[in-house]
């Protein structure tokens, strides 16, 4: 099977809705299509059109996973401290974030996650980012280990702007040495 890991397109809309739809199933989560799913209705307006990147992986010509790299000024304070900025609990010394890391759930345990991750990594790296924040519902425990390979540090917690007010982890994966 190949995979390929390409930018996203507002074509793929309907795919990026099944993949991540199936995984609120899943886990009996609350579907916002009017808010905190918007995003996925519109990808070029909500992540190019903003500086940032949203890709999909594909297997065999369907989309199986997604991931998106946010990209931010950098957060200044105490790397890996917990602040209030506009409204939101975030991580001190990051200038980016990943973003909608989903797998389909027929086709984990393939390392779709694993490359999906380091892709945004090597091009936050590639761009000189010091720092990358992520946020992962607490239920989500593959997805820590996941992140734990690529030197993800839990540094507290928050309750989500989701539907159901979802109990999160705060990571960091610190890209650069800090000077």
């Amino acid at each position: 099977m190949s995979l390929q890991i390409r930018t996203a397109t507002n074509a793929d809309c309907e795919a990026v809705v099944r993949v991540i739809s199936a995984v609120f199933d899943e886990y009996s989560f609350t579907w916002d299509e009017g808010d905190y799913h918007a995003d996925l209705y519109d990808l070029e307006g909500y992540y190019a059109a903003q500086g940032d990147s949203f890709f999909v992986a594909e297997q065999d010509g369907v989309v199986v996973g997604t991931v998106g790299l946010a990209r931010y000024p950098l957060l200044e304070g105490v790397t890996g401290q917990l602040e209030e900025r506009e409204g939101f609990i975030r991580v001190l010394g990051t200038d980016c974030s990943l973003e909608r890391l989903y797998v389909d759930p027929n086709a984990r345990r393939s390392g779709i996650g694993f490359q999906l991750v380091r892709h945004v990594v090597d091009l936050a790296k590639s761009e000189a980012r010091t720092g990358m924040e992520l946020w992962s519902d607490k239920k989500f425990v593959d997805a820590h280990r996941l992140y734990g390979k690529f030197g993800a540090k839990v540094v507290g917690d928050r309750i989500c702007h989701d539907p159901d007010q979802s109990p999160e982890w705060g990571l960091i994966i610190e890209l650069a040495a800090h000077t």
